[in-house]
C-alpha cells in the first residue's frame, strides 16, 4: 500500500536535515511517541533508530499479530537532502520502504515522505498495511510537533 505524508517547516533544508540527523532530536521525537528502549546511531550518512512502542491503540485483530509491543528499526541513508528509508519490525512479516526528501519551499522546507507498506499475512495483509501506514503517519505528525518546537529553540 503506497502512502505519502508531507509537512512544511519554516527553516532551510540544511537546518531541517541537521535536526533530522541529530540523535538528541530523534530521541526526543521517539519519546514523544511513547517509545522506550530508544537507540540512535549514526554512521556516516546512515541513521539507524531502534525503539519499542506499545500496541495498546491497535485493533484486536492486529494485536494478535503484533503482540503487546512492536520493536521498530528505522534506517535512513541520506544523500544530500533525501534519504532511502526502511522501517523494519523484526520477527514480523511487515515493513515499509520509501524515500524522505527535503525540498526548498520559498523561505522554508517541505519534508516529503513517500512509502510503500507491505505485510505478508494471508487474508488480513491489506488491513495490516493500512494500519502500519497510519501508525507511521501518526508518528510523523508527532515528530512534526517536536520538530517545530526544536526549530524554535526548544531543546
Amino acid at each position: 500500500m503506497q502512502f505519502t505524508h508531507s509537512t512544511r517547516y519554516d527553516a532551510s533544508p540544511a537546518d531541517v536535515l541537521a535536526m533530522l540527523t541529530d540523535p538528541a532530536f530523534r530521541t526526543k521525537s521517539s519519546q514523544a511517541q511513547q517509545a522506550s528502549g530508544i537507540n540512535v546511531a549514526i554512521d556516516g550518512a546512515t541513521l539507524r533508530l531502534e525503539m519499542e512502542q506499545p500496541n495498546n491503540d491497535i485493533p484486536a485483530f492486529a494485536r494478535a499479530f503484533a503482540g503487546e509491543t512492536t520493536r521498530t528499526v528505522i534506517t535512513e541513508v541520506w544523500r544530500d537532502t533525501s534519504a532511502q528509508v526502511t522501517i523494519e519490525t523484526p520477527g514480523k512479516p511487515a515493513g515499509i520502504t520509501g524515500t524522505r526528501s527535503l525540498v526548498a519551499d520559498g523561505d522554508g522546507t517541505r519534508d516529503v515522505f513517500e512509502a510503500d507498506a507491505k505485510a505478508k499475512v494471508p487474508l488480513i495483509g491489506g488491513k495490516i498495511e493500512k494500519l502500519i501506514a497510519a501508525k507511521v503517519v501518526e508518528g510523523l505528525r508527532t515528530e512534526e510537533t517536536v520538530a517545530r518546537a526544536w526549530l524554535a529553540g526548544e531543546r
